[in-house]
């Protein structure tokens, strides 16, 4: 049997097989958290609880979501509202 060049896998395969979706989750969290601290909830998660609690509106492009969480922050367009509901 050959030895890859990779020492985790050849002595952890378990350890090595898991550590992409480790390093991917620490960097959506990482990025999710950069994100909250300018103002900017995250994207997807918005577009969930949209689907989910209010199926009626439509879905705003990332523009769209962009816009409407500075104009909140800053208060612009009628002052500051923490949330849709």
């Amino acid at each position: 049997m050959a030895k890859s060049r990779n020492l985790l896998a050849d002595h952890f395969p378990d350890a090595v097989s898991a550590e992409p979706g480790l390093f991917s989750q620490v960097f959506a969290r990482l990025r999710q958290t950069a994100r909250l601290m300018c103002g900017v909830p995250d994207y997807d998660t918005y577009i969930r609880h949209l689907r989910a609690t209010h199926p009626d509106r439509d879905v705003p492009t990332y523009a769209e979501f962009f816009t409407l969480c500075q104009n909140r922050r800053f208060g612009v367009g009628g002052g500051m509202q923490a949330r849709c509901c």
